[in-house]
Order: structure tokens, then C-alpha cells, then sequence
């Protein structure tokens, strides 16, 4: 069972948070830098690190393992950067990506990806484009431009807090 928008083989860059494998596709890297200085800007979301910058542009850098719940990510020698590209509203966003280690470019056929679990109603996996399988291993792919809602996208790029609003239907 193939995943809906993944009807033919595509690549995509496998990266590590913690012992978990994740996959951008790779239409959406820009590139891989190497961990570098981040200035923290203050007032922002925890998850946001700071920026850093990239030829001559503020690129802000988000740590993906505070993103989804995990500790912090720690400084080695494989933790890099990934520079995504997240359309939101027709507009493109620049963004570093914080993560353990990038492992490598893999091409998936659309047999090798299931749908994203539906696991309750309190888990959000809208995110999740699909779990593709490399041999033993799953692969969690996601949709980056679906893991950070317009609300955080404005705090990062601006570094004001957007208030949470109570909708009433």
C-alpha cells in the first residue's frame, strides 16, 4: 500500500534524533552544515535554538528533539544542521534543523512506505508523511512542512510570542 503524493521513487535524507531514524524529502533540503555557533535570541520557543549565519541571511535553527519531546540536543561531532526549505500560506521559509546525525540519502519506492499510524486522538501525525522500511529498519518520513504550525513559524521568524486562542464553535 502506497502513501497519497508518493507515487513514484523518491529520495530523501535520513537523519537521527536520539536511536529514532527520520527522513526529509530531499526536494526540501537546501543543505548539511556542520554544528556551528548559535546565537540564542531571547523570548522564543524552547525548541528554537537560536539563529545562525548563512551567508550573509538570519537563518533560525530549531532543535528537531525538543520539537518532538526528547532532551536537548547534545553537541558531538556528527551533530549537524539540516538547512529545510517549509512552504506555509505560498510563502517559503528557511530553516535550520538541529539533529544528532545525518545518515544518508536513500531512494524509496512507493511500496516501501506505509501510512502514518493512527494511534488515538491526542497523538498529532499529520506530520508524519509515512513510515517507509530499509531492510529491518523503519523510517519515519516526515512532512516539514506540516511539523511546525503558522503560529510557531512566526515566532521563530519574528521572535514574538503568538498567543494561544481559544476558538469557540
Amino acid at each position: 500500500m502506497s502513501v497519497e503524493g508518493i507515487s513514484e521513487t523518491d529520495q530523501f535524507l535520513t537523519f537521527k534524533l536520539d536511536e529514532e531514524v527520520f527522513a526529509l524529502d530531499i526536494v526540501k533540503v537546501r543543505e548539511v552544515l556542520d554544528f556551528t555557533s548559535v546565537t540564542k535570541v531571547p523570548q522564543t520557543p524552547e525548541f528554537m535554538r537560536g539563529v545562525i549565519n548563512l551567508r550573509g541571511s538570519v537563518v533560525p535553527v530549531v532543535d528537531m528533539r525538543l520539537k518532538f519531546g526528547l532532551p536537548g540536543t547534545q553537541k558531538t561531532v556528527n551533530t549537524c544542521i539540516i538547512i529545510v526549505e517549509i512552504s506555509m500560506g505560498g510563502e517559503t521559509t528557511v530553516l535550520g534543523a538541529l539533529a544528532d546525525s545525518v545518515q544518508e540519502v536513500l531512494d524509496l519506492e512507493p511500496d516501501q512506505i506505509e501510512p502514518a499510524p493512527k494511534i488515538g486522538t491526542k497523538l498529532r501525525t499529520e506530520f508524519i508523511k509515512g513510515m517507509g522500511k530499509h531492510g529491518e529498519e523503519f523510517i519515519i518520513i516526515l512532512d516539514i512542512d506540516k511539523v511546525f504550525s503558522s503560529d510557531e513559524l512566526l515566532e521563530v521568524n519574528t521572535g514574538v510570542k503568538v498567543e494561544d486562542e481559544v476558538v469557540n464553535l
